[in-house]
């Protein structure tokens, strides 16, 4: 589940930036074209220099890519540019890469839990501090949020102006409100800070008639939450820090997040997509004279599920394309809601009225609602060495088959796919006159696949399923001989002849 998830958030993470960024992801690690002797600000480390590095910088930013990755080649020329404004800055800011895909540098990225790229860690105290960097992806933005970073986790405010100009109508902010900046209750808060530091904006100060909203005669701790949405201002009192944490990861998602392409919604989409519920999602046109009828009635819904734990999301279909191709839903079915839950499953009602929203979320709620599962369309010839398997046939291909087979999943995008495709037609060529073996691949960013049995962190991922129905991955040399010795060793020789159509 964890994999799938992973592939989930990342896909809908670079959604909401394509926004913002002419339809593509910015993010990226190399450096930009330039002079041979133009000075690059970012520095190069690799498992021979990484450590030394990092130890002796109070503050430093990483980022893990590969060469190959599109993304990164997008982001490199703005992280250069960030690189170069922070260099000046009071003390300097240390932006550095490292190529993951590099094998000397396997080992460190997985202690740094890379699992996709670009990957980007803001590491502090030596490295003894390890936090997601969660900042814009443009020059500007980068060095905006890491200025911010690189100072003190929270801002005392001291005047009406302070407040006004940290507390805005856009963000969430948090603000401690402490007789005196001392003592267990203000240590925690602290501590918090320093942990939510790359979420949340803290600020903390000792006369609460300095802030804009919420009450001003307050004489013990509180914890004030400022957001844009919903109830204005929310405030807490339990100042132990896993229950401060809990309090503002809750109270800073909306009842309702909208989607659509102003870029102050993007941190609440972020987060709408990075919790923990069940994701309800209604998309539809927000120019449609039908929007108004269908934002009340869903958020009646939304307020009525509150702590039943789903989460709802209304989606903008111009700002959603990249939402409806992960998905594979088509424009024709909007208005339409889709929920998908923790394990992957997904549930669809397409071409719904407003009427029918709180209706169909009961019979979800209720279990009477068959999941929806996306699949390419099963291929009418399927006639090249390797099989192609969509998420249609996949049960009779691979596990009803009596057949041994090896999956390949892989994404059209992959290098490392790319380079893999002639290895396997030459393994399925090999085994032509052997119909007790099938070489298939599926598409998995075409088609979903059952996490229950895969567990899909990259692409390629290899499986092998033998006639009997034993199920392992395949993890050796991605050469012709190894793969066809690990099927020799692994197949069952016993095959039922006629349970599979002859053309596969």
């Amino acid at each position: 589940m964890a994999a799938r998830v992973f592939i989930f958030c990342c896909i809908l993470f670079s959604i909401v930036f394509s926004a913002v960024a002419d339809g593509s992801e910015t993010h990226g690690s190399e450096t930009p074209d330039s002079a041979p002797d133009s000075k690059e600000f970012v520095l190069t480390l690799d498992a021979s220099n990484f450590s030394e590095t990092v130890t002796k910088n109070p503050f430093i930013v990483v980022e893990f890519y590969a060469p190959w990755c599109g993304h990164c080649k997008n982001l490199a020329p703005e992280y250069e540019k960030a690189a170069s404004i922070l260099s000046s800055h009071d003390p300097p800011v240390i932006l550095a890469k490292v190529d993951a895909n590099d094998e000397v540098n396997k080992d460190l990225a997985s202690e740094y839990e890379v699992k996709g790229f670009p990957t980007i860690k803001i590491l502090r105290n030596g490295g003894k501090t390890i936090q997601e960097f969660k900042g814009p992806r443009d020059a500007d933005g980068i060095v905006e949020y890491l200025k911010k970073q690189a100072g003190p986790a929270s801002t005392e405010i001291k005047s009406s102006e302070d407040a006004g100009n940290l507390i805005g109508d856009t963000k969430v902010f948090v603000v401690g409100i402490f007789p005196k900046f001392s003592g267990e209750e203000f240590e925690n808060f602290t501590t918090l800070a320093e942990k939510l530091r790359s979420d949340y904006d803290f600020g903390h100060t000792s006369d609460a008639k300095l802030l804009p909203r919420g009450e001003s005669t307050v004489k013990q701790p509180i914890l004030r939450l400022f957001k844009p949405f919903d109830e204005r201002v929310v405030d807490f009192e339990d100042f132990h820090v896993d229950a401060m944490e809990k309090f503002v990861e809750e109270a800073s998602i909306p009842i309702l997040t909208i989607f659509n392409k102003d870029s102050n919604n993007h941190p609440f989409v972020v987060k709408f997509f990075n919790n923990q519920n069940a994701k309800a999602m209604l998309f539809l046109n927000f120019s449609s004279d039908q929007f108004e009828a269908f934002k009340s009635k869903y958020h009646k819904v939304a307020e009525d599920s509150k702590g039943k734990g789903i989460s709802f999301l209304l989606g903008d279909i111009e700002a959603s394309q990249g939402a409806f191709q992960y998905f594979g839903l088509k424009e024709e079915q909007v208005p339409l809601i889709i929920i998908q839950t923790n394990d992957g499953q997904k549930y669809l009602k397409p071409n719904l009225e407003p009427d029918h929203i709180a209706l169909w979320l009961k019979e979800y709620m209720d279990g009477n609602i068959k999941p929806f599962v996306k699949s390419e369309p099963i291929p009418e010839a399927n006639d090249d060495p390797v099989k192609v398997v969509v998420a249609d046939n996949l049960h009779d291909v691979v596990f009803n088959s009596g057949k041994n087979v090896l999956l390949e999943f892989y994404a059209p995008w992959c290098g490392h796919c790319k380079k893999l495709a002639p290895i396997l037609d030459e393994v399925a060529i090999s085994f032509k006159g052997d119909k007790g073996v099938i070489i298939a691949k599926i598409d998995a960013t075409a088609n979903d696949i059952p996490n229950d049995a895969f567990d899909v962190k990259g692409y390629p991922t290899l499986y092998f399923q033998s006639s009997s129905g034993k199920l392992v991955p395949y993890d050796g040399n991605r050469t012709k001989e190894d793969i066809i010795e690990f099927i020799e060793k692994n197949r069952d020789a016993a095959v039922q002849p006629d349970s599979v159509k002859d053309e596969l």
